[in-house]
């Protein structure tokens, strides 16, 4: 079969990646003729290229990409057609849903499986990787992706897998700027949001405009909300049924009350299916929270010195605070966000008014270092600031500080951090052994 992917942003990679992987032939298109793609699973050594002003041709094998423009001819020729979620709701998307040419409607199996969906601005990844450990603990078989965001292959390979395997439980963690999309691709079971905050603001224009989308999304649904969630008033009025949840009693290995809030979501998500669909014991649910690891790249506590080193992904400043509502920090080390995303500077306020003692930069998501130390000296920092351009140069100040009581990696990046991680534990274990 053949597919054409219309838009070639991140979703749209991860769905040319999944459909190749699935041995369909693919189309990809966008009009940006300056897209990167050298993260494609293509060799230009040997392919067939065309260049004229501001247009890319490239034919290899199974794929076919066209930079700049749409062969429309193309496209209507395909069996099937993926949109990137970024152009939801657009005039092309309309005309595909019409069509019933999406691949959502082509391939169709993943609606007849019992859907959960995970919503929130922080903790989301957390929170599906503790509910796939229970129900799989509990003996299902679990199909999770979806939000690129959490390291998965993203909406599309969920719909390629659940075509080709047998799922008991469909487990999808949904950004937020998808809400639309996903609505009109899944059939959800059960909808839990982890909280709201201020990130993607730059899409959602306020609170009250992310709200709204929230509302559409939650109508005539099962919802599981925090018993302390802005807007619940609003959201249970929408939606068909609500639970409430609120922090886990159960002994976790992780910090923080805000993990305590995700198991406690995790724990009454468990609860519900028990009572109203399959059957998960009750100690199957404790043991497993009980022993939850770390996922990769969220936070984590490592110890080096005498230094306690919290380290992960927190992208925005409602994902930080809380961890410093439970911890005093003289340093911080922060990766910085993409050029578009002014909003998630925010998180550079936040470490300010904690008055360290020094914050180190290093390149996250982008090389937006200019534009951190811009944003510092508009917040009349003047203690020390320092650049970290690589991984060796962030370990040398982690070394540097290691004395210190606290010390905090995080901020935006989450491939960076991962590696600042990894290298951490192999520091800390060989000075174990």
């Amino acid at each position: 079969m053949k597919a054409a992917v219309i838009g070639m942003g991140v979703e749209g990679k991860k769905a040319l990646n999944s459909l190749l992987k699935h041995d369909w032939e693919v189309y990809a298109s966008d009009l940006n003729p300056n897209i990167q793609i050298s993260d494609l699973p293509i060799s230009l050594s040997d392919a067939y290229i065309s260049k004229s002003e501001s247009k890319i041709s490239i034919r290899k094998d199974k794929i076919s990409i066209d930079l700049g423009f749409n062969n429309q001819e193309i496209i209507d020729s395909c069996d099937a057609v993926v949109l990137s979620p970024s152009i939801w709701g657009s005039e092309i998307a309309e005309k595909y849903k019409n069509s019933r040419k999406l691949l959502c409607d082509v391939k169709t199996k993943h609606k007849s499986i019992f859907t959960i969906g995970v919503r929130g601005t922080n903790g989301k990844t957390t929170t599906v990787s503790m509910i796939k450990e229970i129900l799989e603990n509990a003996g299902n078989k679990v199909l999770l992706g979806g939000n690129g965001g959490g390291g998965f292959e993203g909406y599309y390979d969920l719909i390629l897998e659940a075509d080709e395997e047998d799922y008991d439980v469909l487990l999808i963690e949904v950004c937020d700027m998808t809400l639309s999309f996903c609505s009109y691709c899944f059939d959800f079971d059960l909808i839990a949001l982890t909280n709201m905050g201020n990130d993607h603001m730059d899409v959602h224009g306020s609170m009250e405009s992310y709200k709204e989308s929230l509302k559409s999304f939650f109508k005539d649904q099962c919802i599981f909300l925090n018993d302390k969630q802005e807007y619940a008033d609003e959201f249970k009025k929408v939606s068909k049924e609500t639970i409430e949840y609120g922090e886990s009693k159960y002994d976790l290995q992780l910090f923080g009350k805000f993990n305590k809030i995700n198991a406690g979501l995790s724990e009454a998500l468990a609860k519900h299916i028990n009572e109203n669909f399959f059957s998960i014991e009750e100690k199957t649910i404790k043991n497993t929270l009980e022993n939850f690891q770390p996922v990769k790249g969220r936070l984590e506590v490592l110890r080096l010195n005498d230094c306690n080193i919290f380290i992960g992904k927190t992208d925005n400043s409602d994902a930080l605070k809380p961890i410093l509502d439970e911890v005093d920090f003289n340093i911080f080390f922060i990766g910085t966000p993409r050029i578009n995303e002014i909003h998630r500077f925010d998180i550079l306020n936040l470490v300010v008014e904690s008055n360290p003692e020094a914050i180190i930069l290093f390149p996250g998501l982008d090389d937006t270092l200019d534009q951190a130390i811009l944003r510092l000296k508009e917040l009349n920092f003047n203690k020390r600031i320092e650049i970290a351009n690589s991984l060796d140069e962030i370990i040398k100040f982690v070394a540097e500080f290691s004395y210190e009581e606290n010390l905090f990696i995080g901020g935006n990046g989450q491939a960076n951090i991962i590696k600042i991680q990894d290298r951490l534990k192999e520091i800390v274990k060989s000075f174990d052994s």
